[in-house]
């Protein structure tokens, strides 16, 4: 070797190869962990997996801010997405509908088409494609009365602008931006008033980072500025008709492109950037992103920038707490795995078996349950199409129900996992959250807390490693707190605030509080969750192959330093 970096080269491989031959002394844990991190099924594969995941410290960690109480994160975070207004029988709509309640999911996301509602001209809400004219609101109302009738929320989806809505109608394709955005924020508002007190959360156009979700023609360029003066207009007459409403930006495309311009996009973690730099911070309640596994399982931790993996969504989280929305959830629009049967050529969404995406959306729900206190609600992609005519395109090999209503396995899956009884996660909560039972003499407090008089009684499950009661008591106070069924333990509360902590180690546990004496007002309940511990050998691992990683990289840097760049208009040489 001429010099130092074939030494260096060689040491750092060397190191690898001791990380990887500890792990694999490590037996079979060693795989499962593997899993754990890189979310790949082949052996190969996690073993590669495991590399990438032990250069994660070689690169900043995303700011997720999990000890920073998170707005609207107290329901139960269980949604999937329909498309009920391409059912024409309101027998299979309420059938879906029924479905989904029966299966444990808690939210509708559903697409209330602008050029479905508002479709001949502006203001004319009569639909007059078919014999006899009628409303055009008839099959929404339809939609909004099934969603109270089975005890389902609903996420509305304002997209798709009718054609007279631009002055060349659909040339710049059917999603392409109204030209005047003004219009847009004219239905919002409608829809906003006809289902006042009804419907709370509004999603304000889907993807607008790519296209054709911002247009298809050669000149439609995606522009987060245009997009967040359109979002903030819609924010602004939403609020305006009910303040109670949660406004949602457009869920954000994972994309790697930089080029605005059809088929392309612009990726997202910059176009969110553009849009916090044109204002958007102060036009949206809560954001939405897309949460695609691809090519990998939900439980890929590897974070590198230049790969789209369910851990996209801690790039965007970061974003939001750089930029003081630590306190504002995420929502993710879209969740799934893709089916796709070999016979059709299109994988661009991957390909997983039934059985896998099975797993794979539970192990999702779980993995955000306890990793990521900051999204409020996942969505499924999809419930069922309204017939089988797409069968040879890969994105129906999403759905978890067929068209004619026979279940799939990850239908059966989620419905197991989502009859589970309620449970507390890591994160921040109020006294509103849903897996809390009370019983005696509570009352509201306001911004979730309550307020409880002696007798006073509260149980809930949890999962995690240490548990914080936060609140406030009137004179001399009592409470009795007991863990796993346990001894309870007394603690005497001064007046004004106070904070009451249990450490316990890292699983499932039960807790029930009972206010003894006095006034007590149980604000919030921070559930942490401690660092488990890693095996001596997986450590070892670990080490050496961190250690092997930096080597590597500096050799490849020194490396580097010694040969010329080429000029950035034209591709390297072969």
């Amino acid at each position: 070797m001429r010099d130092g970096r074939g030494w260096g080269t060689a040491i750092a491989l060397a190191l690898v190869g001791l990380g990887l031959l500890s792990l694999w002394r490590a037996g079979p844990a060693l795989m499962d962990w593997a899993y754990t991190v890189t979310g790949e099924e082949n052996p190969l594969a996690r073993l590669r997996g495991v590399l990438h995941y032990l250069t994660n410290p070689l690169r900043p960690a995303p700011l997720l801010a999990p000890d920073v109480p998170v707005a609207h994160t107290e329901d139960p975070p269980f949604g999937i997405n329909t498309f009920l207004e391409q059912e024409v029988e309101p027998e299979k709509r309420e059938r879906t509908v029924r479905m989904i309640a029966e299966a444990g999911f808690r939210w509708i996301r559903q697409e209330f088409p602008w050029a479905d509602i508002e479709i001949h001209g502006k203001g004319d809400f009569e639909d007059r494609r078919h014999l006899p004219h009628r409303s055009a609101w008839e099959k929404y109302d339809h939609i909004v009365a099934l969603a109270e009738r089975y005890g389902l929320r609903l996420i509305v989806r304002l997209t798709s602008p009718p054609a007279w809505s631009r002055r060349d109608g659909e040339a710049r394709g059917a999603f392409a931006p109204p030209d005047n955005p003004e219009d847009f924020a004219d239905f919002a508002e409608a829809v906003a008033r006809r289902y006042r007190g009804r419907v709370f959360h509004y999603q304000i156009w889907n993807e607008p980072n790519i296209a054709p979700e911002w247009g298809s023609c050669p000149t439609c360029a995606v522009d987060p500025e245009a997009y967040t003066d359109l979002l903030c207009r819609a924010y602004r007459r939403l609020k305006a008709v009910d303040p109670r409403i949660v406004v949602i930006a457009g869920a954000l495309a994972p994309t790697l492109s930089l080029n605005p311009y059809p088929p392309n996009g612009i990726n997202d973690v910059v176009f969110l950037e553009r849009m916090y730099r044109a204002g958007a911070g102060s036009c949206f309640d809560a954001l939405s992103v897309q949460g695609y596994g691809l090519w990998s399982g939900p439980t890929d931790r590897r974070l590198r920038p230049y790969v789209i993996n369910i851990n996209r969504a801690l790039y965007i989280r970061d974003v939001m707490v750089r930029h003081g929305d630590a306190h504002k959830p995420i929502y993710i629009a879209e969740m799934g795995w893709n089916a796709v049967p070999d016979w059709v050529g299109d994988k661009r969404f991957g390909q997983v078996t039934e059985e896998q995406k099975a797993r794979y959306l539970v192990e999702a729900f779980e993995r955000i349950r306890r990793e990521w206190p900051w999204v409020a609600v996942a969505s499924v992609w999809f419930f069922k199409r309204a017939s089988d005519r797409e069968r040879d395109q890969s994105f129906y090999y999403f759905a978890i129900v067929e068209p004619d209503f026979t279940p799939l396995p990850a239908y059966q899956a989620l419905k197991s996992y989502l009859h589970q009884p309620p449970r507390m996660d890591p994160g921040v909560h109020t006294a509103a959250h849903w897996a809390l039972r009370w019983e005696g003499p509570w009352a509201e407090a306001g911004e979730g807390a309550r307020r409880g008089a002696p007798g006073a009684r509260v149980m809930w499950t949890f999962y995690g490693g240490r548990l914080r009661l936060e609140g406030t008591s009137e004179g001399d106070a009592r409470l009795r707190v007991a863990l796993d069924g346990g001894p309870p333990r007394a603690f005497r509360l001064p007046a004004g605030s106070w904070a009451v902590e249990l450490p316990s180690g890292v699983g499932l546990h039960s807790a029930e509080v009972t206010v003894e004496a006095g006034t007590v007002v149980l604000a919030r309940i921070r559930v942490g969750r401690e660092g488990e511990a890693i095996s001596p050998a997986l450590s070892l691992g670990w080490l050496a192959g961190l250690m092997g990683g930096l080597l590597y990289r500096s050799a490849r840097w020194r490396s580097q330093e010694h040969r010329d760049a080429p000029p950035d208009d034209r591709p390297p040489p072969p």
